[in-house]
C-alpha cells in the first residue's frame, strides 16, 4: 500500500515564504516522478512542480518555486517563496512509477490527501 503523507502547509502573508513535504512508503521504485498539484475552491486541480531526472514547473510559479526530493528518505519538497494571494489552494502531492514530463493529475497513480496553504494580503 503506496502512502503519500503532506505536511506544512499554513496561513502565511504575500510574500512569505513555505516548505511543503510529502513523504513517500510503500515500496521502492513507486515515485519515480512525483509532483505537487493544487486546487483552490471551484477551480481544477492543476499542476504546479514536478521532478524526475530533471524539474518541470508552471509558469506561475517559475523562479519562486523550487522542488526538490531526499532520494535517501523517499521525500519531496516544494520550498515556496514570495508567495501570493493567487497560490491559496489545497496542494497535493502525486507519485508515478513513470519517469517522465507529467502536467496531468490523470497521469499519477497515486496522491496524498492534501494540505492547505492560505495567503492574505
Amino acid at each position: 500500500q503506496v502512502r503519500l503523507a503532506e505536511s506544512g502547509g499554513g496561513l502565511v502573508q504575500a510574500g512569505s515564504s513555505l516548505r511543503l513535504s510529502c513523504a513517500s512508503s510503500g515500496g521502492t521504485g513507486v515515485a519515480n516522478t512525483m509532483g505537487w498539484f493544487r486546487q483552490a475552491p471551484g477551480k481544477e486541480r492543476s499542476f504546479v512542480a514536478a521532478i524526475s531526472s530533471s524539474t518541470y514547473y508552471a509558469d506561475s510559479v517559475k523562479g519562486r518555486f523550487t522542488i526538490s526530493r531526499d532520494n535517501a528518505k523517499d521525500t519531496v519538497h516544494l520550498q515556496m517563496n514570495r508567495l501570493k494571494p493567487e497560490d491559496t489552494a489545497v496542494y497535493y502531492c502525486a507519485a508515478t512509477p513513470l519517469r517522465g514530463t507529467y502536467y496531468f493529475p490523470s497521469s499519477y497513480k497515486y496522491f496524498g490527501q492534501g494540505t492547505q496553504v492560505t495567503v492574505s494580503s
